[in-house]
Formats: structure tokens, C-alpha cells, sequence
């Protein structure tokens, strides 16, 4: 079981967002959430995550099967704008049927993780 600091849903054209936070100090603590959240949802469609550490310095952003860059970048780049470090932040996607194109995508998780950090 992990505990996520945060977590919340949102719904766009029947597709629905996940969203988790999680204050962490390495990766393992990383690759544990993931490997958590793959059993609590194994039918989802993609678990997109990014995270950024301070010490030793990482970042790393995932798209996790969606088209290069619209998931893990808006991610990441929002934990950049804020500057926030040891923390990652894990959206899982339920597709709905309607795609939401490049720039749908990249709002949608964008959206996702400002509202995770507000």
C-alpha cells in the first residue's frame, strides 16, 4: 500500500485522469508507486509520471504509450515552473473512446497536475 500525498479525477470526453502526488527522496520510492498503481489499475490505458529530485539531481518524464510528449513533458514542466523538487506526480488514463488530440493531451495532464499541487 502507498500512501499518496494527494490525489484527484478528472473527466474529459469520457476519458478519466487519475491523478497522484507523491513527495519522495529516490527512485525506488518512485518505482514502487508505479508498480503499486499498475495493480490498482490494470486495465487502465496509461500511467504517465514525472518527477524531479534534489539530491543526487533527477528528472524524468514518461508518456507511457501516448504520442511523444503530451503526457510526461506537461508533467514534468509544471514541477519545473513551480520548482518543485522530490516530488513525483503519476496520472492514470482510462481511455473514454474519443481522442483528444496532441494539444487535448497536453492540457488535460497539464491540468491535472496544477490542480494536484494547488
Amino acid at each position: 500500500m502507498i500512501n499518496f500525498d494527494k490525489e484527484n479525477c478528472l473527466i474529459e470526453k469520457k476519458s478519466k485522469f487519475f491523478g497522484y502526488l507523491l513527495y519522495c527522496n529516490d527512485e525506488k520510492q518512485i518505482k514502487n508507486a508505479l508498480d503499486y498503481l499498475k495493480v490498482e489499475h490494470k486495465k487502465a490505458t496509461h500511467i504517465c509520471y514525472a518527477y524531479r529530485l534534489s539530491s543526487p539531481f533527477a528528472e524524468k518524464a514518461v508518456d507511457d504509450g501516448e504520442p511523444s510528449g503530451t503526457a510526461g513533458r506537461p508533467i514534468l514542466n509544471v514541477l519545473q515552473k513551480k520548482n518543485l523538487n522530490n516530488v513525483a506526480v503519476f496520472i492514470v488514463r482510462y481511455f473514454g473512446g474519443i481522442k483528444l488530440g496532441a494539444g487535448g493531451l497536453v492540457r488535460v495532464y497539464s491540468k491535472t497536475t496544477g490542480d494536484l499541487l494547488k
